[in-house]
């Protein structure tokens, strides 16, 4: 381990001893009752001793500078090979993640973090460069965690070992990321180590752009559960009449039900069978959906739209414009009006679009709203956000970054919709019991593979 890593960390050593620690307190004068509420030692037959002995010493501390527990690995054969800080006054297990105070940097560029199980996978990598990894304490992966995770990430990477209780540990954490972080706007996927590897291993043994080939080639998290089913499904004995109706019965249950066509075209690829199947079987399994209509009925689609949310890139988008107005030169026809769900923000977006002299600081904004006082409180509030809460940037180019992320956002929002629409469309067309165009299969198969990437 480098010297600036050791540093950068405040690693340390526990003396192999009963009383190392316990005497230094002592001799500091410090009531070692304290000591011991912060579970750094022990109350014992004879009096107190050291927790940590002859231990590898890892501080974690909180996002705001302060350390609240630590982790120690053995040195030796000792067992067990970590020992954590429990719960203590400063510090819920469960509730933090090692190494966020670093990371939380490194992700004002690219709103991006990677969670990975051991305090030295992470160590490894901030080592190798990667300096948006956070471990999860030797605990299982929380929802609380899922939680500090959102705060400043976009993009989730979960990086486990590369063995059964790896892939275990991944798709428990999947479960729990994926409520808690997806349903927040952000991605969930997985990095697949090779069998046998760990992250601090893999990193040293392959180097940094293996592994960040490795974080290129990672799954969604919805693709990792889907493969790991079919993985299930081809070790059987069935031939492939029976994994229809197994394979559209998964695709219902661990999917969206706007996105089944989607991840039928898939699963039906790796399982070589045909996706019209696919979908027949789904019509015979619900046939009194299905059932042929008298013709004075009208045939209603099945599609049910999500319930409208305001997007979260409104506050973001105008946020920036506020602090630096240049910008609406080059994203302002890049990002339509119609988009913004929110009144208020679409009322205030419209105004500094159709700004009548170039807009060029902050004040220029808040000028255009003198006489609306509604618009100018929303502004006001932006502009005093407290730090703990707003995306922090770097500067133009960090602004730009966001801006350029926003419009994917919404051309991604413009596929998905496109989607909704033809499978909307193709259901009527099933139901009805008419075959599908060539054209509209054409372009159904481009969206689906453009959906995939």
């Amino acid at each position: 381990m480098q010297p600036a890593t050791i540093e950068r960390f405040s690693l340390g050593c526990a003396p192999d001893g009963w009383d190392g620690l316990v005497s230094e307190l002592q001799s500091e004068g410090i009531d070692p009752a304290v000591a011991a509420k912060a579970a750094l030692i022990k109350m014992g037959q004879r009096g107190y001793y050291d927790f940590y002995r002859d231990r590898l010493m890892i501080p974690t501390y909180s996002t705001t500078g302060e350390v609240i527990a630590f982790g120690g690995r053995a040195l030796g054969d000792n067992e067990p090979k970590y020992l954590n800080t429990a719960s203590t006054p400063a510090y819920v297990k469960g509730s933090h993640l090692f190494a966020l105070n670093l990371a939380r940097r490194a992700t004002q560029r690219d709103r991006t973090l990677v969670v990975v199980e051991g305090y030295l996978d992470c160590i490894a990598l901030h080592q190798a460069g990667f300096e948006n990894a956070v471990a999860s304490l030797g605990t299982s992966f929380t929802a609380e965690q899922a939680s500090e995770l959102r705060k400043y990430a976009d993009y989730v990477y979960l990086c486990f070992d590369g063995d059964a209780p790896g892939n275990a540990a991944a798709t428990k954490a999947i479960d729990i990321a994926s409520k808690v972080v997806e349903h927040a706007g952000s991605s969930v996927r997985v990095v697949l180590l090779p069998l046998g590897e760990d992250p601090d291993t893999f990193v040293r043994v392959h180097g940094a752009v293996a592994f960040q080939a490795l974080l290129d080639a990672a799954k969604p998290a919805i693709a990792f559960r889907i493969d790991a089913e079919i993985d299930r499904l081809k070790r059987g004995s069935e031939p492939p009449s029976g994994l229809i109706p197994k394979a559209e019965a998964m695709v219902r249950e661990m999917t969206d039900r706007t996105e089944w066509d989607y991840w039928r075209v898939y699963v039906a690829g790796q399982l070589k069978v045909s996706v019209d199947d696919l979908r027949n079987s789904r019509f015979l399994a619900d046939a009194a959906n299905f059932a042929p209509r008298s013709a004075g009925m009208q045939t209603g689609s099945r599609y049910v739209p999500a319930t409208a949310q305001p997007h979260s890139f409104e506050r973001e988008a105008v946020g920036i414009f506020l602090d630096e107005p240049a910008l609406v030169a080059d994203f302002g026809k890049r990002i339509a009006p119609d988009r913004f769900r929110d009144p208020a923000y679409r009322r205030i977006y419209e105004r500094i679009l159709t700004a009548p002299l170039p807009l060029r600081e902050t004040a220029d904004v808040f000028g255009l709203f003198a006489e609306d006082d509604e618009s100018a409180k929303l502004l006001a509030g932006l502009g005093a956000r407290d730090r703990s809460s707003a995306t922090i940037y770097a500067g133009t180019e960090d602004r730009r970054s966001h801006l350029e992320r926003i419009v994917e956002r919404l051309a991604l929002d413009d596929d998905r919709g496109r989607y909704r629409e033809l499978s909307e469309a193709m259901n009527r067309h099933f139901v009805a019991g008419e075959t599908i165009s060539e054209e509209m299969r054409t372009e159904f198969e481009s969206l689906v593979a453009k959906l995939k990437r």
